[in-house]
C-alpha cells in the first residue's frame, strides 16, 4: 500500500479552486446526497479545549469516506496562534485505507464559502447588473465568501462594490483586498451599505444580531456562517419572519443554528417554514423573489468529504 498523500493548505487552494468547489457541492446535491444522513458534529471536552470530529460517508458509490478533527482552543489568540486548527483524514471507502490528509484549515476556508454560493446562486444569477456586497468580518472567511462570489457569479454579472463592516477599522484596513472599503460598525455609512447590499455575509463571532432586520432589502441573500451555537446569532429574528430560511438541514439547523433556534424560540419562524438547501439547488422549491433570502449555515461534514474530494481529483490532475 502506498503512503498516503499529505497535502498543505497551497497544495488545497491549489488543488481546487472556489468555482471548482461549487461546482462539486452542487453536483453531490443534484446527484442525491441527503445532508440528512450525517451523523452529528462530536465535541470531545479537553483540559485547553475541545476536539470536533466531523465523520462523513457522502454519497453512496463517491468512493471514499472522511473525517475532520478540529480542535478548539480559547486560549490560543493571546498565544498569537489560531483559536481552531484542524486536519482532514480522507479513506478508500471500500478497504478504510488512508488516502490523504489535507490541511484542515485550508479545506474549511474552501468548503464554507462554496456551500454559501452554491445555496444563493440561484437567487444571484436570475438578477442582472452588478451585485453590491457587505461583509460583516475581515478573516479568512469574509474574503473567502467575497473571491468565492466573485468567481461563481463573474460569467453572468459582476461583483460590483464590497464593503467590509468591522469594529476596528485599522486591523481591518492590513486584510481586505483592493478596492474593497472598511466601514466602521458604528460610523455613518454602515446603515446605507447594508441597505443597497444585493448579498449580506456574516462572518463574525458575534452572538447578538448585527443589524436591524429593516435594512434588508426584499430582494437581498444573506449569509450568516458565524457559529454553530444553538445560543448564538447574527441575524435578528424579525428578518427570518420576513425571509426565505434556507439551511443545510433542517435537524441539523434545529441543534445547532442560533439564528434559527433563536427565533422559533421567539415565535419569529417555525420548524416547518424551513426550507432545506438540497431542494434550493434542485430546484425542487424556488424562493420567493419577493422576499428576502436567508442562507444559515453551521457546517457539515459531508461538505468536507465533497470538497476534499473535489481536492484530491485536482491534485492528481495537476500531477498528470
Amino acid at each position: 500500500m502506498s503512503a498516503p498523500l499529505a497535502l498543505d493548505a497551497d497544495a488545497v487552494f491549489a488543488a481546487c479552486g472556489p468555482t471548482a468547489a461549487v461546482e462539486a457541492i452542487t453536483a453531490a446535491l443534484t446527484a442525491g446526497l441527503d445532508p440528512a444522513a450525517d451523523p452529528p458534529r462530536h465535541a470531545v471536552p479537553l483540559r485547553s479545549g475541545q476536539f470536533l470530529l466531523m465523520p462523513s460517508e457522502g454519497a453512496s458509490g463517491s468512493g471514499y469516506v472522511g473525517v475532520k478533527v478540529a480542535t478548539v482552543a480559547p486560549d490560543n489568540p493571546a498565544r498569537g496562534l489560531p483559536r481552531v486548527q484542524a486536519s482532514y483524514l480522507l479513506f478508500d471507502a471500500g478497504t478504510l485505507g488512508l488516502v490523504a490528509v489535507l490541511d484542515g484549515t485550508a479545506l474549511t476556508t474552501l468548503r464554507t464559502p462554496a456551500v454559501s454560493v452554491a445555496a444563493v446562486a440561484p437567487r444571484l444569477l436570475a438578477g442582472t447588473g452588478p451585485v453590491a456586497v457587505a461583509v460583516y468580518g475581515a478573516g479568512p472567511q469574509a474574503h473567502g465568501h467575497v473571491a468565492t462570489l466573485a468567481a461563481v457569479l463573474a460569467p453572468h454579472r459582476p461583483v460590483g462594490s464590497v464593503s467590509h463592516l468591522v469594529r476596528d477599522g485599522h486591523r481591518a484596513r492590513a486584510r481586505t483586498v483592493d478596492g474593497a472599503e472598511v466601514v466602521p460598525l458604528d460610523g455613518p455609512r454602515a446603515r446605507d451599505v447594508v441597505s443597497a447590499a444585493d448579498v449580506v455575509v456574516c462572518a463574525t463571532s458575534a452572538r447578538t444580531p448585527l443589524f436591524d432586520a429593516d435594512l434588508i432589502a426584499a430582494t437581498a441573500a444573506v449569509i450568516a456562517v458565524g457559529s454553530h451555537e444553538p445560543d448564538a446569532r447574527e441575524l435578528p429574528a424579525a428578518l427570518l419572519a420576513r425571509a426565505t430560511v434556507v439551511v443545510e438541514d433542517v435537524a441539523t439547523a434545529l441543534r445547532e443554528a442560533g439564528d434559527v433556534c433563536l427565533a422559533i424560540d421567539e415565535q419569529a419562524v417555525r420548524p416547518a417554514d424551513l426550507t432545506p438547501m438540497r431542494d434550493v439547488v434542485t430546484g425542487r422549491t424556488r424562493p420567493d423573489p419577493g422576499r428576502p433570502l436567508v442562507f444559515k449555515s453551521v457546517g457539515m461534514s459531508w461538505e468536507d468529504l465533497v470538497v476534499a474530494e473535489a481536492v484530491l481529483r485536482g491534485f492528481r490532475t495537476l500531477r498528470r
